[in-house]
């Protein structure tokens, strides 16, 4: 039989009334002739309370006890959901990731999932049962808790969809799926059916929080369909698959927005081989986040470098910078804050002319300054004051008229 995984996140499960509506959607499945995996999250806002508690008592506490505290709250989701079922006389047991071998690496707080015992699973599965499996966590090899950090469920599910080769992950959230840009600005954005893993990835790598990159890189590797949809409804939502044909007729299926963030510039650096790796080794020893990084030959003798950061990394930043400035002998250090970068994204770009002069187009008829550009196979960004950002989005929004579904702007 084929297997369906459904990740259910903390708010599809935050009350008796919403774990039995879960309940119904794994049942829907089982009648359909699926086996049924249900990966589930703490309920509502129960980790933060866990957090909230934790620092209360030890303002700096071990994380291998943090670890061990904050993947109760989805114990207790599982436990709940397997007597929902029970209670609708359906056959379910839970499991917590380290029952299920999801084996990790012994990096607390964010460890990364080395291996899960598939086979243990189907036994279950093949008993007619629906499993339930904790989100966010596994086990060391030495049997430590470990806890996956951000979006730790949606890793967990599309994990477990992968090493079981399940015919599609389902993703339930708050949202209808993935838009062509944020609703919450752009209002006119619409629900994409569909979107490779590559445009995904640079979506969530862009400031997109309805998956995150680790989730889909898991995906994609795996070679595992994903359906984000929305848990309080029946629509469709969109699948996160593999890139096909016709997706490269789209010349841009989202544009994004990023805002807080800073560009950090090192001008007059020596031009020489090994430079640019001093500055990033310590710039990473510091845990300074990297985005966009721009280096530009002025002499045979000197080079300007410049790169972004989060505003939440600014201060280190700066002052790592400012070490480098003098270690190097730069001519001169700038910082500029308030900056958004905002972008677009699309397979079409690798096979369709046009894209970079419509964007740049749209941001000149809106006014709007260029400050910095960067670019991959499928995006392209630009760096623009903070102050213009959810301007710069409606108007590129409007160019590549995000406002339609893709088959018709295809046509266009």
């Amino acid at each position: 039989m084929a297997i369906i995984v459904q990740k259910f996140g903390g708010t599809s499960v935050a009350n008796a009334e919403k774990i039995r509506r879960a309940a119904k959607r794994a049942i829907e499945r089982m009648e359909a002739g699926y086996q049924v995996v249900v990966v589930a999250s703490a309920r509502g806002h129960q980790t933060d309370e866990l957090m909230r508690d934790a620092l209360e008592l030890n303002p700096n506490p071990s994380k291998r006890e943090l670890d061990q505290l904050l993947s109760t709250g989805e114990q207790q989701t599982v436990s709940l959901f397997a007597m929902a079922l029970d209670a609708m006389g359906h056959k379910a047991i839970s499991f917590t990731g380290g029952q299920i071998r999801m084996m990790t690496d012994g990096v607390y707080s964010k460890a990364q999932i080395v291996s899960i015992d598939s086979d243990f699973i189907r036994y279950e599965l093949d008993k007619g049962r629906v499993v339930i499996v904790t989100g966010f966590q596994g086990i060391d090899q030495y049997g430590n808790v470990t806890t996956l950090g951000r979006d730790g469920s949606d890793t967990s599910a599309v994990a477990l969809a992968g090493a079981l080769r399940a015919e599609e992950c389902e993703i339930f959230t708050d949202v209808d799926g993935i838009y062509t840009a944020d609703p919450s600005i752009y209002k006119k954005a619409v629900v994409l059916e569909e979107i490779s893993y590559d445009e995904m990835l640079e979506m969530a790598s862009l400031g997109s929080g309805v998956m995150h990159t680790r989730s889909v890189a898991f995906g994609k590797r795996d070679d595992v369909r994903i359906r984000v949809r929305n848990a309080a409804n029946d629509n469709p939502g969109t699948i996160i698959t593999r890139e096909v044909p016709q997706m490269e007729g789209v010349l841009v299926s989202s544009a994004t927005i990023q805002k807080d963030m800073a560009k950090i510039g090192l001008a007059g650096l020596p031009n020489v081989p090994g430079t640019a790796a001093k500055v990033f080794a310590r710039l990473a020893a510091a845990k300074v986040v990297v985005h966009d990084i721009m280096q530009t030959e002025i002499s045979p003798e000197k080079a300007n470098l410049s790169f972004m950061v989060s505003t939440a990394n600014l201060s280190t930043a700066t002052q790592v910078s400012e070490e480098l400035k003098a270690e190097l002998g730069c001519d001169g250090l700038f910082v500029r804050a308030g900056i958004a970068l905002v972008s677009v994204i699309g397979v079409g770009m690798r096979s369709q002319y046009g894209v970079a002069e419509k964007f740049f187009d749209a941001l000149a008829k809106a006014e709007i300054n260029i400050d910095s550009i960067t670019t991959s196979e499928i995006r392209i960004s630009c760096a623009v004051d903070k102050s213009q950002a959810e301007k710069a989005l409606e108007a590129v929004c409007l160019a590549f008229q995000l406002d339609r579904p893709a088959r018709q702007r295809a046509a266009i």
